[in-house]
């Protein structure tokens, strides 16, 4: 028997003898399942396909596009990232930076990171009102998006760290904005990457960060969240995830197969984890299933283990002097919103936001929510000037959900 082989075995003899066997995964799908289970009933699989087809051509969400550029990561790895550009008065083109003859200071470049088995797409609304506003980089981390597949964990080296992705970040604002103030923005994975860089580069932090906005993320202590499952089905899935991924990400090319058959089952599952809202826009619920289904497992398992390992409380408090803002929904269930106030409680000077009826996806949930209190930071810290106009871009949970 080989060694993967094994480790599948020893993994399910572990289900059985908990006398659980795929209890965990039921527990996490049941909900999920039983609307496809009614939906199948009344919906036949070729007009759900037809159905989803149809989401993807009508909705405008991850259209927006910037100037593209490449950085390049200490391994040699090649992050994507996209500019966007202040736009001259009367809509001119960008802002020339010249002034009587000679150089204008470099602007406040904002610089959005996303999170886990997402891409810079998840910014959509937050990109749509503040384009031409204010200059912004928008990213794919590394293995997400366009960014390429990370060297080392492509090679069969070492699993990602939180630290690796604080490097990431510091290659990309070499190229995107070597100079002038900078506001990062942090989602989830995005947001411990935001507290990761602040822990390797205090200097930069120092001399040139002017704000700083954590969305749905977490200093640490991510083992202990509970998913909104029974405390049963959380001891089994911390026991045994780990190990399943890792085979997983062994068997890809089997696992994708396996997901694009169980798709309906697995749009319920994301949709649970992704928002809390009962009647979220459809195309919005589709768009999020399309980036978190475009992550490959491999990726998905390679990433994990630097969740459970994740710890940067210290770092946290080398944003205690500058404008922050602390946001969540009040209901998300990866990082629950306890987490957002153990931020804000070592940065009391930070402002603290928990959307209702909001799940973990809250930036694509209620967007407008996000924008406004964004737009907020971003004025008290300079980056949109006193009278600018921050469009909006409509919000995605219906009114009465």
């Amino acid at each position: 028997m080989s060694e993967s082989s094994a480790e599948v075995t020893a993994a399910v003899a572990s289900w059985r003898r908990a006398g659980l066997a795929g209890a965990a995964i039921g527990v996490v799908a049941a909900g999920a399942a039983a609307g496809v289970a009614v939906e199948r009933l009344t919906v036949g699989r070729g007009m759900r396909r037809k159905a989803r087809l149809a989401l993807d051509a009508s909705g405008p969400y991850g259209s927006l596009r910037g100037t593209p550029g490449r950085a390049r990561a200490e391994d040699g790895t090649e992050l994507y990232f996209e500019v966007e550009e202040v736009e001259a008065e009367g809509g001119a083109g960008p802002r020339r930076r010249r002034l009587f003859g000679r150089k204008a200071p470099a602007p406040v470049t904002v610089v959005f990171s996303h999170g886990y088995c997402l891409n810079q797409d998840s910014w959509h609304f937050q990109r749509a009102a503040l384009r031409g506003v204010v200059r912004s980089v928008y990213w794919d981390q590394r293995s997400h998006g366009r960014s390429g597949r990370g060297v080392e964990q492509a090679d069969g080296g070492p699993d990602v760290t939180i630290d690796q992705l604080g490097h990431d970040l510091k290659a990309v604002i070499d190229a995107a904005a070597p100079e002038g103030p900078l506001v990062l923005v942090g989602h989830s994975m995005g947001g411990m990457t935001v507290m990761a860089f602040a822990d390797q580069f205090p200097e930069v932090v120092a001399e040139r960060v002017v704000g700083v906005a954590l969305v749905g993320t977490s200093t640490g202590k991510l083992g202990e969240v509970s998913y909104g499952l029974p405390v049963v089905g959380v001891n089994v899935v911390r026991r045994v995830l780990p190990g399943v991924l890792k085979v997983l990400g062994q068997r890809a090319d089997l696992v994708e197969k396996g997901r694009r058959a169980t798709a309906d089952l697995f749009a319920g599952i994301i949709k649970r984890y992704s928002f809390a809202s009962r009647d979220v826009d459809p195309a919005v619920a589709r768009f999020a299933e399309r980036m978190i289904e475009s992550t490959p497992i491999d990726v998905v398992a390679e990433f994990y283990p630097a969740f459970q390992e994740h710890e940067k409380s210290e770092a946290i408090e080398r944003f205690a002097r500058l404008p922050v803002l602390v946001l969540a929904g009040d209901r998300d269930l990866i990082t629950p919103s306890e987490h957002s106030e153990a931020i804000a409680g070592l940065l009391p000077d930070a402002e603290l936001v928990l959307v209702p009826d909001a799940g973990h996806l809250v930036m694509l949930e209620h967007p407008e929510a996000v924008t406004d209190r964004l737009a907020d930071l971003l004025s008290r810290t300079g980056a949109v000037p006193a009278g600018a106009t921050v469009g909006s871009y409509g919000d995605t949970a219906q009114p009465g959900s």
